[in-house]
């Protein structure tokens, strides 16, 4: 091997660390340490069980039940549209976990416990955006393909953000 070689002056370094790795190995990790478990201390049940989630068809009536104030959850539907424009079913979300957002003092407080669809699709959240809860579901025929766009990016939001727990439909079609 000739050292007037300028890879073999590259190779030299790499060759001595792998010797060296192979005469000092890595120090290994110490043992996990014993047991701690003891009967009289160890206690499985959790301190309270983890609300449950149940999907369901929601009506407008039953919805507006998870509005944050008569209901600690705070549950909204936003239609769901496909690329070419097509309408879906209603899904209704559980942002509970954003209540600062979506609950009674929250900007879109509105929206908690009812069909938030029409509101997002026009970012408006105006009262007068929300179909009255004894009317059939909003339609949405006068939606733009912009405001299309809207919902869908608003239902998309939300389905990476929270929880599928339902579907919104007419009164007398819901689960209750």
């Amino acid at each position: 091997m000739s050292l007037s070689n300028p890879v073999n002056l590259l190779l030299i370094p790499p060759i001595l660390y792998l010797f060296f790795r192979i005469l000092v190995p890595h120090p290994t990790s110490p043992a996990p340490a014993a047991s701690t478990y003891s009967e009289e201390v160890y206690n499985w049940l959790p301190a309270k069980h983890p609300d449950v989630i149940v999907q369901k068809k929601y009506t407008p009536s039953s919805l507006a039940e998870y509005d944050g104030i008569k209901n600690g959850r705070i549950l909204l539907a936003i239609l769901r549209t496909g690329t070419d424009g097509s309408w879906g079913e209603r899904t209704v979300f559980d942002v509970t976990a954003g209540k600062t957002f979506y609950g009674p003092d929250g900007v879109y407080g509105n929206f908690a416990g009812r069909d938030a669809s029409r509101g997002m699709a026009k970012q408006s959240f105006e009262l007068d955006m929300l179909t009255p809860l004894d009317q059939p579901l909003d339609t949405l025929s006068d939606i733009t393909p912009a405001e299309i766009d809207n919902m869908r990016g608003w239902h998309e939001h939300f389905e990476r953000k929270y929880i599928v727990c339902g579907e919104l439909v007419e009164e007398g079609e819901g689960d209750d």
